[in-house]
């Protein structure tokens, strides 16, 4: 009896025959999906040269006083004495 089962159940799961598979033109995804890497590496350099150029456009801010107790010979040379 249980053999009669699994051979009933086989046979649903299992068709005989080629099938035909439908595969409709995805020109468009296909295209992101094959360039998907390429094109967030160019926006994120596109990015990050915008912001690079922005940042060095700017105005550089006028110097402001020296810091209290600020002596002007310990920075001459870079070296502390």
């Amino acid at each position: 009896m249980s053999r009669k089962n699994k051979s009933s159940q086989s046979k649903v799961n299992y068709p005989i025959g080629k099938q035909t598979i439908k595969r409709e033109d995805k020109s468009e995804p296909e295209f992101y999906a094959k360039h998907k890497s390429t094109i967030w590496t160019v926006l994120i350099l596109v990015i990050l040269t915008i912001f690079f150029i922005m940042n060095n456009t700017r105005q550089v801010p006028a110097e402001g006083p020296y810091p209290p107790n600020y002596q002007q010979g310990n920075s001459e040379n870079g070296a502390l004495q």
